[in-house]
């Protein structure tokens, strides 16, 4: 395990669980599960960090070093408006596309029910040191308090982001719950709650256009909405 994964995991000042580069995904993804009941009653939600190069230089020169980083203040200011972030990222990113082609009539779709983004393509264990944070927080959206993920490239800025992850989980019952330094997932238990799965396909492309440009075979909307009706997981990946 890297020095620095030990000093990163403590700085967070909450119980955590640390995760060596090759263990097995399985147990993690086991140990996410438990402290997330376990949670409802303890008073704290879990998120899983990838300590990657990237993300500890981040923790170190952004979030320790920078002198507006104010977690209080980000959870006050979380405002009420992700739905409209959403419409208007989707109107952005369609007003060229023929939006009845981009759609598409497409039956089969790609069912996600376990997290990935913290396994190695290499060998399926656990690319990179990796630490279960169970963060003392009243409500899902505030772990982007503590892990203010976003703002480069598409991505969301980590003030849209809050808001975002509030308006999803009022909506889908759906928490963030994977970081690294360019994937998010959301744990969905609730699946789609109920909402038209081709609403939440245009949500998740508004959300990260390259969810449908890169992550379907056939980028059309319609693909995504058919996989999205049984998944448990939602997987986000910023080029």
């Amino acid at each position: 395990m890297k020095e620095a994964t030990l000093k990163i995991a403590e700085k967070f000042n909450c119980k955590y669980t640390l995760f060596e580069k090759g263990s097995n995904p399985d147990d993690l993804e086991q140990l996410y599960l438990e402290a997330f009941e376990r949670g409802k009653k303890e008073g704290f939600y879990p998120a899983i960090l990838v300590l990657d190069e990237y993300v500890v230089d981040w923790i170190e020169n952004v979030v320790e070093k920078d002198e507006d980083y104010n977690r209080e203040k980000i959870i006050a200011e979380c405002a009420d408006n992700g739905k409209e972030l959403l419409e208007e990222r989707y109107s952005d990113y369609s007003e060229d596309d023929d939006e009845e082609d981009f759609i598409g009539n497409e039956t089969e779709g790609e069912e996600i029910h376990n997290f990935v983004g913290y396994i190695s393509f290499n060998d399926e264990t656990i690319e990179d040191d990796t630490v279960l944070l169970e963060l003392p927080v009243n409500n899902p959206w505030e772990i982007i308090a503590y892990l203010p993920f976003g703002g480069w490239n598409e991505c969301p800025s980590p003030d849209e982001m809050i808001a975002i992850c509030k308006y999803w989980y009022e909506k889908y019952k759906a928490v963030p719950a994977v970081f690294t330094h360019d994937v998010m997932e959301f744990y969905a238990p609730e699946k789609l709650n109920g909402v038209d799965s081709l609403e939440a396909a245009k949500e998740h492309y508004s959300f990260c256009e390259d969810r449908v440009f890169q992550g379907t075979a056939t980028c059309r909307l319609s693909e995504l909405a058919v996989g999205l009706e049984n998944s448990e997981r939602w997987y986000f990946w910023w080029d």
